[in-house]
Parts: C-alpha cells; structure tokens; sequence
C-alpha cells in the first residue's frame, strides 16, 4: 500500500506563489520518477514537470521559467515552486510517482489533488 499526499494549494492572487507538496508514504522501496499535473474543469489532465531519481528535470512550456520541481528523497517528497502565478494557473494539481514498493512491484501512484486558484 502506498499513498501520496499533496499539500500546499489554496488562493493567491495574479503574480503570487505557492509551494506545493506530496509526499509518499507506505511498503516504498524506492521511488524512480516523480511529477506534476494539473487538471482544469472542462480540460484533460496536463503535464507540468518531472524529475528523476538522479534530479534531472523537465517542463511543460507553459510553466518553464516559473516553476520549479524538486524532491527529497530522504523524506519521500517532491515539491512543485509556482511563482509568477496567472489566473490561467488555475486547476487542481496532482502528484504522481514511479514507486517500487517493498515487494518489488513497479507502479505509477497518484495523489488526491490539490486546488490551486489564481485570482484576485
């Protein structure tokens, strides 16, 4: 069993930040790749960000520039620094995460979500 927990989301008005993050607790043996989505009503889910276990990183062109991922490996953690926020920024962020778990089964595991709402 293996869960993911975002945190971090809420209301920030245009040109403000947040810091979000998740973090993945339970049989965990080791974590591979870890990233970031989000989901607007009426949109599919979008990639934002992804950083693998040796720290290499990439972006969606739509949030290259303004955010930043990153992970603590010791705490089973990634973080997602949002700064330069727009309205359009608006959606619910998941984390995801390429976990091997203690059984040395190999999955893709996702967080619940957080709102993030950009407005003023």
């Amino acid at each position: 069993q293996v869960q993911l927990v975002e945190s971090g989301g809420g209301l920030v008005q245009p040109g403000g930040s947040l810091r979000l993050s998740c973090a993945a607790s339970g049989s965990i043996f080791s974590i591979n790749t870890m990233g970031w989505y989000r989901q607007a009503p009426g949109k599919q889910r979008e990639f934002l960000a992804r950083i693998t276990s040796g720290d290499s990183t990439n972006y969606a062109d739509s949030v290259k520039g303004r955010f930043t991922i990153s992970r603590d490996n010791a705490k089973n953690t990634v973080y997602l620094q949002m700064n330069s926020l727009k309205p359009e920024d608006t959606a619910v962020y998941f984390c995801t995460a390429r976990v091997v778990t203690t059984a040395r089964v190999t999955f893709d595991s996702w967080g619940q979500g957080t709102q993030v709402t950009v407005s003023s």
